[in-house]
């Protein structure tokens, strides 16, 4: 294991101006205020530094982890019409336009998944009115039915936004009925930046940053844990990741005090905090120009009513990843997000304060869409963590180890097996756009669906 960072001098001329040492240790807070001075003026170095040893003493175990998902994307129709993200099409009459009916995702996805030791499937969509409530009931409980040890991961405080206007119900009563009908946890997607003024731009017809906080409060009251996120690299500036987390850190707060106030078993909270760079190819926001701090009198990068791009940089990245351990104190795990940054930077994100390398990802359609298509196998992370000083350790949702990998039968010490499957992207193909349209919801049911033939493409 690597070498833990005990001290938080260090051999720079920068010195805070505040005493970093009991916020590393745990005896003190860092505010908003000191996030901004070590955002602002702390070198790279002593940021992962400090990071490093605050997840050392949060995890001072010997293994890090990584869990196996797929991440099916059950349709891509959606009212939002969000800048940043290529995945989505709002006409539904677009030739690639897809709703997916039962049987792609329980007979071939979720089986493929099970065939590789995988624990979790993690579903989320576009909102799309015209699917019927019926859907997501028969969904969740086939899936429970038939691969009742897969864990449920699915849905974005978006879509349970946009599934209390399309169903006329509140988010409560939707979550408590989704809940009993198999849903296990809530994924963090659509967190973007919660600022209005942000927002409001790159997220038009997606719900507020509030309204993304009160699903996920709703969901810790009835027992549920979920995930937060927050997208950097685009129209934001420093002041609205400082206010998003902010927000996350009060809400995490809330729901700890609560815990034995809200449900039994003591209520849900925050499991893990994520956050990943803005991709822009193929995205309308790609088309704003962006800002050059190399050009000729630069001016600092700031909020100029959302007309110009910052993207973030692998520095960039690991600045927000080692104020986000120093910060959520409350929080305690950290993921890479090495679909986005690739390999390398996911691994040098656990010297920067992650402890988990997230998900060996068997299918993503969404980054991909984007123009990143970074791809690891279960053998690449493994490899990647053990090469990093820990042992490598499949977790289930709630990080919980399933199996500690240090033998001969290690994932990346035996050769390939012919029931690996690699990283793969799901194309919708406008032929199976043509025939799932044709089958209709009346058509999606378990019983009578046709089972319509997927077209796979990775490596």
């Amino acid at each position: 294991m690597p070498a833990t960072a005990t001290s938080p001098s260090s051999t720079s001329s920068y010195a805070p101006s505040f005493d970093i040492a009991p916020i590393v240790a745990g005896t003190a807070r860092l505010t908003e205020a000191q996030l901004l001075e070590l955002y602002t003026h702390a070198p790279l170095t002593d940021l992962g530094r400090w990071a490093f040893a605050v997840a050392n003493r949060l995890h001072p175990e010997d293994y890090r982890t990584y869990v196996i998902d797929r991440n099916v994307n059950y349709t891509n129709v959606c009212t939002a019409r969000c800048t940043f993200c290529a995945f989505k099409r709002n006409d539904k009459a677009a030739p690639d336009a897809y709703t997916l009916p039962y049987d792609p995702i329980i007979k071939q996805k979720i089986a493929e998944l099970v065939a590789i030791n995988g624990t979790q499937v993690l579903m989320q969509g576009g909102m799309n009115p015209d699917i019927p409530l019926s859907y997501y009931q028969e969904l969740l409980t086939s899936i429970k039915r038939d691969f009742p040890q897969i864990h449920i991961h699915a849905f974005s405080p978006p879509e349970f936004t946009e599934f209390s206007r399309f169903f006329n119900l509140p988010v409560s009563e939707l979550l408590q009925r989704f809940h009993s009908w198999g849903l296990d946890t809530i994924p963090g997607g659509g967190g973007e930046i919660f600022s209005d003024r942000v927002r409001s731009r790159i997220g038009p017809g997606k719900c507020t940053g509030d309204q993304w906080l009160d699903v996920m409060t709703e969901a810790h009251k009835i027992g549920m844990n979920t995930s937060v996120t927050m997208l950097i690299g685009h129209i934001e500036d420093i002041s609205d990741r400082i206010d998003h987390m902010s927000r996350i850190r009060a809400r995490q707060d809330l729901a700890l005090a609560n815990q034995q106030q809200w449900g039994a078993g003591g209520g849900g909270s925050y499991t893990a905090f994520i956050h990943w760079t803005y991709q822009p190819e193929n995205t309308p926001l790609d088309r704003k120009r962006k800002w050059n701090p190399d050009a000729p009198h630069a001016a600092p990068f700031q909020f100029d009513n959302g007309r110009t791009v910052r993207l973030a940089d692998a520095s960039e990245y690991l600045r927000m990843l080692a104020l986000a351990r120093l910060y959520f104190d409350n929080i305690k795990n950290l993921q890479s997000s090495w679909v986005t940054m690739g390999p390398k930077i996911g691994q040098l994100a656990m010297f920067f304060g992650a402890n988990d390398m997230g998900s060996v990802m068997m299918e993503e359609n969404v980054v991909s869409a984007a123009g990143t298509t970074y791809c690891l196998g279960e053998e690449q992370i493994c490899r990647i963590i053990r090469d990093s000083g820990w042992i490598p350790a499949q977790r289930n949702q709630y990080y919980k180890v399933l199996r500690r990998h240090e033998g001969p039968t290690s994932p990346d010490f035996r050769p390939r097996t012919p029931g690996d499957f690699p990283h793969r992207q799901h194309q919708i193909t406008p032929a199976e756009s043509a025939a799932y349209k044709a089958a209709g919801f009346s058509g999606l049911g378990s019983t009578g669906t046709k089972t319509i033939p997927l077209t796979i493409s990775g490596n």
